[in-house]
C-alpha cells in the first residue's frame, strides 16, 4: 500500500473529525498512516481531556447531533486496528508544557517537523 502523512494543527471539530477519518480508514486499509500533532490541535489529545472543540458550522453540529464515532476514538482504532502513529510536535510540546504522559495512551513519542516532512516525501500528505 502507500504512506499516509497527516499534518493536525486545527482546534475545530469538523478538522479533527476529517483528520480522524482519513487516518482510520487509511489504516485499515493497510496504509500506514503518521499522524502529526500540533499547535491547536494537540491540546484535545491530553490524557482524559472532555473538553470539546468548537464547531466551524452546521456540519460539526450535526456531528455531535447524529452521535458520529467520535475523532479520539477513531484515532485510537487507527493505532490498533492499522498500522498507525500518532506524534505530537516536539516544538508544540514545549510551548505548551506538557510531557509525554500527559498525552492519550495511543499518542507516541514526540517527533519533530523535520522528520515528519522528511517522513512524509515519498507519499501522501494531508494537512488539517
Amino acid at each position: 500500500m502507500s504512506r499516509i502523512s497527516v499534518m493536525l494543527v486545527s482546534g475545530t471539530l469538523e478538522r479533527l473529525q476529517m483528520a480522524a477519518m482519513v487516518a482510520s480508514v487509511g489504516a485499515v486499509s493497510g496504509n500506514e498512516v503518521t499522524v502529526f500533532l500540533s499547535m491547536n490541535a494537540l491540546p484535545f489529545f491530553r490524557r482524559g481531556s472532555a473538553v470539546r472543540p468548537p464547531a466551524e458550522g452546521e456540519v460539526g453540529r450535526l456531528l455531535e447531533q447524529k452521535k458520529a464515532p467520535p475523532f479520539r476514538q477513531l484515532f485510537a482504532q487507527a493505532v490498533e486496528l492499522g498500522d498507525a502513529k500518532i506524534h505530537p510536535c516536539s516544538m508544540a510540546m514545549d510551548l505548551l508544557q506538557y510531557a509525554p504522559e500527559d498525552l492519550e495512551p495511543y499518542v507516541g513519542e514526540p517527533m519533530g517537523l523535520t522528520k515528519f516532512l522528511d517522513d512524509a516525501r515519498d507519499g501522501q500528505a494531508w494537512s488539517f
